[in-house]
């Protein structure tokens, strides 16, 4: 993959509404399992596995198997230019925005975490 593409692949991460809203929620917990996400979301499991596949190959999150299950995290080391796109979702704040990202992160935090995954 040329840079040119692996820049375009990162853009094409974050042009998603799903793939933003999960990345907001992976910036606010350590680490989360696919059933969480996709109850914080209100998504169905599949959809929310594709569009964590699309951040895993931008190199925005990374996988921990568990068994079955998956738990996806923030990526640790990540080029620069993902680290500057993730940091501009810092400017995003839910109350002075549409209410999509107060909205999951307020079913996240009614979530028993993991409780389903385990």
């Amino acid at each position: 993959m040329t840079d040119m593409e692996g820049i375009v692949h990162v853009f094409q991460a974050f042009a998603d509404p799903t793939r933003l809203r999960l990345l907001n929620l992976l910036r606010h917990e350590k680490e989360l399992c696919v059933c969480d996400l996709s109850a914080a979301l209100s998504e169905e499991q599949p959809k929310v596995s594709r569009h964590l596949a699309i951040l895993r190959q931008a190199n925005l999150v990374s996988v921990r198997n568990e068994g079955r299950w998956k738990f996806y995290e923030l990526a640790r080391k990540t080029p620069k230019l993902q680290r500057r796109l993730l940091r501009s979702l810092d400017a995003v704040n839910p109350l002075e925005t549409e209410d999509t990202f107060g909205n999951d992160q307020q079913r996240m935090a009614g979530l028993v975490l993991r409780l389903r995954c385990r």
